[in-house]
């Protein structure tokens, strides 16, 4: 026999479960249950933050080797979608040369996404103009001279 609140919780569960399916595809939504690529790297190289209009700040942390993304991570304090967003842009800079990260926009993760919600799309483009923050900003770095 079932308890009526796990019966309760169950049905909940499912419920949010089936908006995030809705809200984010299939790509997206296991990427929401099962973020990666979350959190700061250890020695990155550049870094860059963005606080978008809706009010969530969007980190990427980009870790540099022979001109090409070795590795990538982001943070952010925003909403589900823009953790989801978020790491989908880290992944599409792992192993893009600087000039490619510039082919990471956001309507190349919505495409990867599959789906987003329209009033949610902002999200993707948060992620990726923080991406091309950290191209801005690696670009503009002083070279150190070893004289």
């Amino acid at each position: 026999m079932t308890d009526p609140l796990d019966a309760f919780i169950d049905s909940l569960q499912e419920k949010i479960f089936d908006e995030a399916r809705h809200t984010f595809g299939k790509s997206g939504f296991e990427r929401w249950r099962n973020p990666r690529y979350r959190g700061r790297l250890d020695n990155f190289d550049v870094h860059a933050r963005v606080t978008g209009d809706c009010g969530d700040t969007m980190e990427i942390f980009l870790k540099i080797d022979n001109d090409r993304v070795s590795e990538a991570s982001y943070m952010t304090d925003g909403c589900g979608t823009s953790n989801v967003c978020g790491s989908f842009a880290a992944e599409l800079a792992i192993d893009k040369t600087i000039d490619e990260l510039a082919d990471i926009t956001g309507e190349s993760i919505l495409a990867n996404l599959g789906h987003l919600a329209d009033d949610e799309q902002h999200c993707a483009f948060l992620a990726a103009g923080t991406v091309q923050e950290a191209v801005r900003i690696h670009m503009t770095k002083p070279v150190v001279s070893c004289q």
